[in-house]
């Protein structure tokens, strides 16, 4: 599971990084403001996403197994509905590449994350400490 989460983490991050390069080098003054303003809350949600996962893995030992995999594939699958079909939205005007129908997968997205962090408040409610010896 920490090999699991260390990869999506890593990926994640770096994905993160380059898209704000990519942003900040690229599509500033070449695509509407309003389209980079989309294109930097995906990125924005890459990123926090990718820090919960790695507070998450850093507490694995607290939190339960099923919780930690639960919010795991909430979050992944979550961010790549939600901030994929932003980043592919957000450049439209430069690629002509429209998503369509597939434009309904980004309020989907959004749902999985917040389910995804409903799950680590149900894992805080049924959370039982446990002693150290």
């Amino acid at each position: 599971m920490t090999k699991r989460f260390l990869i999506t983490i890593g990926i994640m991050g770096a994905i993160s990084v380059l898209m704000g390069a990519v942003g900040a080098h690229i599509l500033d003054g070449n695509i509407e403001p309003k389209y980079l303003s989309m294109f930097n809350t995906a990125n924005e949600f890459v990123m926090y996403h990718a820090i919960a996962l790695l507070g998450l893995t850093a507490l694995k030992r607290s939190i339960g197994r099923s919780y930690l995999n639960t919010t795991y594939y909430l979050f992944v699958i979550g961010i790549i509905l939600f901030s994929g079909t932003l980043y592919i939205g957000s450049v439209k005007e430069l690629t002509g590449f429209s998503l369509g129908f597939l434009n309904k997968l980004t309020p989907i997205g959004g749902l999985l994350l917040i389910i995804g962090w409903i799950s680590i408040v149900l894992s805080g409610i049924t959370y039982k400490h446990k002693k150290r010896h």
